[in-house]
């Protein structure tokens, strides 16, 4: 069998980001290469006390004040992008087979910061306050239930959690339910927020996490030789997925396609990644494999790159080692900061949309590589480059690693 029967079809995006609260307005902010990071009041008196935002989706507008009241930000981010990805596909879910349409869901943990006024009203004896919702709001699989609740789909449902690759492997994940024929249409991707004074003050105690407060926008440098930790961020990816031959026969416009997938463990520390990368680069191979092309086909690379210190340089060397024709390479965590779980979905959908433009964003805040793990990696502009084929990388704590492979419409 030709291995592009296997690929499937991307006929709807939706996104929310710090960049913009669609896909159109995302695009446009990241070409311009500036981070959006800026000082969070949520934040304040943190070592980190700033952050990459979603600007206002005004969501009780969009989802009346009674739902989104009962939900916490990653579930609204959710349903927002998912109707966004199911108008974008043209499918209307009062017609179709709701039984046929799975929901999977990337979410790395869950809502830590709606849990601090419940703990302080605990320590107060005054429990009889906390809210009714603290459970069904905050757990992570409420992402893909909320979803499914507004759009009517009533089949195969859960959220993936593999820390910051929660997202793509999501994606990864739907692809194998379509092929397997579990579903005819899956609403995959992932959301998260990093803006919790919990998340934030544990990743800097890490030091994980940039202390750059005097100057925000310059503080998530990818690759770059001085780059000390991630720029917290959020939001929401989703991408409806079908069999490419469903998608052909209803005559839907396709974005791209996604066409292997790939996955692995290091096996080697809870936050460390393999000195050698040696479980990436397995999970990158596998979704080669997976979409029957070779390192040499991929003409570009969305890099995980998330700006700390032991990540970056294992990444661009792993790069380095497997594509030997030095493919361009971008890093939109410099642009966006890091949503965590949801950073692979986003990037997904980016990348998607940087195979349809055939434009590559650049690369904020880079000025020198690290020496012996150097990548062309794009800076200042957004660079026009003929692409078929792109490969997105994300890999989280515990070594959990997933690679997405993704072709051109």
């Amino acid at each position: 069998m030709d291995p592009r029967t296997r690929d499937v079809a991307v006929t709807g995006v939706g996104l929310l980001s710090p960049a913009g609260t669609c896909p159109d307005s995302t695009w446009a902010t990241l070409l311009r290469g500036v981070s959006v990071a800026r000082p969070d009041p949520v934040l304040a008196g943190l070592r980190t006390d700033f952050s990459c935002a979603v600007p206002d989706f005004a969501v009780r507008a969009l989802l009346g004040h009674a739902t989104a009241r009962r939900m916490d930000p990653y579930s609204q981010m959710a349903v927002v992008a998912a109707r966004q990805a199911v108008d974008d596909a043209g499918l209307d879910p009062a017609r179709w087979r709701g039984d046929r349409v799975a929901v999977v869901l990337g979410v790395g943990s869950n809502s830590l910061h709606s849990y601090e006024e419940p703990f302080r009203l605990l320590s107060e004896n005054r429990g009889d306050r906390v809210s009714p919702y603290q459970v069904t709001r905050s757990v992570p699989n409420m992402a893909a239930a909320e979803v499914a609740l507004d759009l009517g789909a009533h089949g195969v449902n859960f959220t993936t959690s593999s820390a910051c690759a929660s997202g793509a492997t999501a994606l990864g994940t739907a692809l194998d339910l379509l092929r397997a024929g579990r579903c005819d249409i899956a609403l995959a991707g992932g959301s998260e927020s990093a803006r919790s004074r919990m998340t934030t003050t544990c990743f800097g105690q890490m030091r994980a996490m940039s202390a750059r407060r005097a100057d925000p926008a310059t503080a998530s440098r990818p690759f770059d030789v001085e780059r000390d930790g991630f720029v917290p961020g959020e939001g929401a990816a989703v991408m409806v997925l079908e069999r490419s031959e469903d998608a052909h026969r209803r005559n839907a416009a396709v974005r791209g396609y996604l066409a292997g997938y790939g996955a692995s463990a290091d096996a080697h520390h809870p936050a460390a990644p393999h000195p050698e990368a040696r479980g990436a680069e397995a999970a990158v191979l596998a979704a080669l494999e997976d979409a029957g092309c070779t390192a040499g086909d991929v003409d570009h690379v969305n890099a995980h790159a998330t700006s700390t210190p032991l990540n970056d340089v294992t990444e661009a060397r792993m790069l380095r080692r497997l594509f030997r024709h030095d493919p361009p390479v971008t890093a939109n965590k410099s642009v966006i900061g890091h949503a965590l779980g949801a950073a692979g979905a986003i990037e997904a959908v980016l990348t998607v949309l940087s195979l349809q433009h055939r434009t590559i964003p650049p690369t904020a805040n880079l000025r020198r590589q690290e020496p012996g793990a150097e990548l062309d990696v794009v800076t200042g502009a957004p660079r026009t480059v003929r692409m078929r084929t792109a490969l997105s990388t994300s890999f989280g704590f515990g070594g959990q690693n997933t690679a997405l492979v993704l072709r051109a419409p």
